[in-house]
């Protein structure tokens, strides 16, 4: 049958997220050294406490990320002995600091153009648990949609986000296919739902999980060819 749709994860498919998350993180520290220095260097664990707290409070909150962060900072500054209001304000500006420098990533060499080629023939999606935004990074123009867990409560490998996808790609899961990094997320997520999945395996790392991936590359160039082979077989 043919493909109609391509859904791709982001974090780890189409850049790299470590180190983007460690530069975030320093300059959200340095952020908050400089204006709420009452709250001085406050251990990491300290905060991995009041996240874990928060979270046994609000279990919701575990798929929304750029909430759950917000609020984990909103509690450590009300905690240094800001009052609730500043510790507010201070958790919001905080929290902007960190997701500008979150979106200073290098998109990997290949994306864009085997986006534009892609898109093309395809109709192009993104499925994401994470908080990037396309339209920051300059790729909105690519994607039909994008679908971020934060923003639907619900997070891969939940099918309901899959289907979602579908839906809003006007494909079923049949004619869709899903691109990402995680065994369990991305491929096990996309396999429940129906849909194809491309294991994005740049490391060359051994396949673990019971049920295999329908196809493995590790550059994102391999992937027009590949999908239009499939498309020839149906």
């Amino acid at each position: 049958m043919t493909i109609k749709l391509i859904t791709f994860d982001l974090d780890d498919t189409l850049w790299d997220t470590a180190p983007v998350i460690v530069s975030a993180e320093a300059v959200l520290r340095e952020w908050l050294a400089q204006q709420a220095p009452d709250l001085g260097g406050v251990p990491v664990e300290h905060l991995w406490a009041i996240r874990e707290r928060v979270l046994s409070n609000e279990p919701g909150l575990k798929h929304r990320i750029s909430a759950l962060r917000r609020k984990v900072l909103f509690h450590a500054l009300e905690e240094a002995g800001y009052a609730h209001q500043q510790a507010l304000e201070l958790a919001d500006q905080g929290f902007e600091v960190f997701l500008h420098a979150r979106h200073q990533l290098e998109i990997f060499p290949e994306v864009q153009p085997t986006l534009e080629a892609l898109a093309r023939h395809y109709t192009l999606g993104v499925v994401t648990n994470g908080n990037a935004d396309v339209r920051r990074l300059g790729l909105a123009d690519y994607f039909k949609f994008a679908l971020c867990a934060e923003d639907i409560g619900i997070a891969k490998p939940d099918s309901r986000l899959f289907h979602e996808a579908l839906q809003r790609g006007e494909a079923t899961a049949q004619t869709a296919v899903h691109i990402g990094d995680h065994p369990g997320d991305d491929i096990a997520g996309a396999q429940q739902a129906g849909l194809r999945a491309i294991w994005f395996n740049p490391a060359g790392k051994v396949w673990e999980a019971e049920k295999a991936p329908d196809a493995e590359i590790r550059s994102l160039t391999e992937l027009p060819e590949l999908l239009a082979r499939w498309s020839a077989q149906h």
